[in-house]
């Protein structure tokens, strides 16, 4: 089987799915946080691994916490997985932590504070030129 093909891309779905599943619902460890999310999910095309990847909305400790809790609970999950899902093999699972949804919130409020900037700037210089306007008449 092919990494990128539809196949390994349903599995990839699935599995990201599911795990979202077990980590909001069987998971009480207290050291993950709620707001972790699955970003995306890569199985390795012969199923025997799969990098998961993963976002926490928190301070870096939060996040650090939140990582050893997930690499603690791999083995549990993975048994979750294969209860769950019918693969041949259930992968071994590898935690990896992005931050691709906090740089885009990073970034989006960048943009943000540019167009408000730009937008008193362009208040301003409409204000000026209807002074102007007037000063002339």
């Amino acid at each position: 089987m092919r990494k990128n093909s539809i196949k390994n891309t349903r599995i990839n779905g699935e599995v990201q799915r599911e795990l979202s599943e077990l980590i909001r619902m069987e998971l009480k460890d207290p050291r993950i946080a709620p707001m972790t999310s699955i970003v995306s999910v890569e199985v390795a095309p012969d199923l025997k691994t799969a990098k998961v990847y993963i976002s926490v909305l928190g301070d870096e400790k939060v996040r650090q916490e939140t990582y050893e809790g997930l690499c603690s609970a791999a083995s549990f999950l993975r048994g979750q997985l294969a209860r769950s899902i019918n693969l041949r093999n259930t992968p071994e699972l590898t935690f990896i932590l992005d931050d691709s949804i906090a740089y885009g919130v990073k970034m989006s409020k960048l943009i943000d504070d540019v167009n408000k900037d730009l937008h008193k700037e362009e208040m301003n210089t409409d204000t000026n030129t209807e002074l102007e306007k007037e000063v002339k008449l």
